[in-house]
């Protein structure tokens, strides 16, 4: 019969169902999710799902993946929590850009993250054999965050996250919606719209947003159980070009706000943490540096640096001089 298959106009004999196709495939079953004609098939169902000429079915995969609860129960001191999760790292750290899953691997042990976001890809069913980065990223040690990235619309968010689901049983997800190619700048109309049908059907959504105090506020009301304001365009190494916006985010809400896009170097994380922030999240600021494997060690100090110095508590601005050292005595 003729299957398109991720894309593709394929032959397949002696394939009746979902479950003999990716056998022929050589595609272990347990690691991806497949969508029959725009439905999701459960796992549990390929079995029984038959297959018809001209059926259309995507076949994907985390490009990473991951489970649960890490050994963070009993997390120590300045520990955060996201949807009922504690964490003590306030680093997250995507999984992209890297030149090979092995830098990946070095680069993420070395910034201490423990949430990792990953894309969801179609798998290569030309060769299903090549290594995925579930083989370099230990998915007992780290908790995957799939994500929607390169999602321009509601309906294709919802669609990815789903699979995800369906993949590997993940319901804390983080969701964006891209306005245009130009500037990844978020689609806030799309995004509330994803977000509050996302909820319903029991997704725990981190999502990414503008950095407006008001839109991240009803999305906090409308039940994500993060705020990520863009501190600036995605992967453009800008800094936080918006801060007085990002700590009035900050104030106004009850659940972790984590600057998501823009950081580019450690003086930007550090920043980002002094504002107040929960955490923040980056990629290409440690996968585009020179040496992704120092500067991840680089933000992982910065995080923790920025944290300790809002905990502390700045000194006051002046207008004027004030010596440190006491003028009585003075020779």
């Amino acid at each position: 019969m003729r299957l398109t298959i991720n894309g593709e106009d394929r032959i397949i004999e002696n394939a009746a169902t979902v479950a003999d196709l990716l056998e022929q495939l050589q595609i272990a079953s347990t690691k991806v999710a497949v969508e029959r004609n725009l439905e999701i098939v459960p796992k549990t169902a390929y079995g029984a799902t038959e297959l018809g000429d001209g059926d259309r079915l995507e076949i994907v995969h985390f490009i990473g993946g991951g489970t649960g609860e890490p050994e963070l129960a009993a997390a120590a001191d300045d520990s955060f929590v996201v949807a009922g999760r504690r964490f003590k790292s306030r680093l997250l750290v995507g999984t992209g850009k890297y030149r090979d899953f092995e830098e990946t691997r070095l680069a993420l042990e070395e910034s201490g993250a423990e949430i990792v976001t990953v894309a969801v890809r179609r798998v290569n069913v030309t060769d299903p054999s090549q290594p995925m980065l579930v083989d370099y990223v230990d998915p007992k040690k780290y908790t995957y965050l799939p994500n929607t990235a390169g999602c321009f619309t509601a309906d294709d968010a919802m669609r990815t996250l789903r699979l995800a689901r369906e993949a590997g049983g993940w319901n804390l997800v983080k969701l964006e919606v891209l306005g245009d190619q130009k500037t990844l700048y978020p689609n806030m109309p799309e995004t509330l719209k994803a977000a509050e049908i996302l909820i319903k059907e029991g997704f725990d959504v981190m999502v990414y947003c503008s950095d407006d105090p008001i839109q991240a506020k009803i999305l906090e009301d409308m039940g994500c159980v993060a705020i990520m304001p863009l501190g600036s365009l995605i992967g453009s190494g800008m800094g936080i070009i918006n801060p007085v916006n990002i700590a009035l985010i900050k104030e106004n809400a009850k659940v972790p706000v984590l600057v998501d896009a823009g950081v580019g170097t450690a003086s930007e994380a550090s920043y980002a943490m002094e504002l107040g922030c929960d955490g923040v999240l980056m990629n290409t600021a440690i996968a585009g540096a020179r040496d992704p494997i120092r500067m991840a060690r680089a933000m992982k100090h910065a995080v923790i640096a920025g944290r300790e110095a809002f905990l502390a508590g700045r000194m006051p601005r002046k207008r004027y001089a004030d010596p440190s050292s006491p003028l009585a005595g003075i020779i």
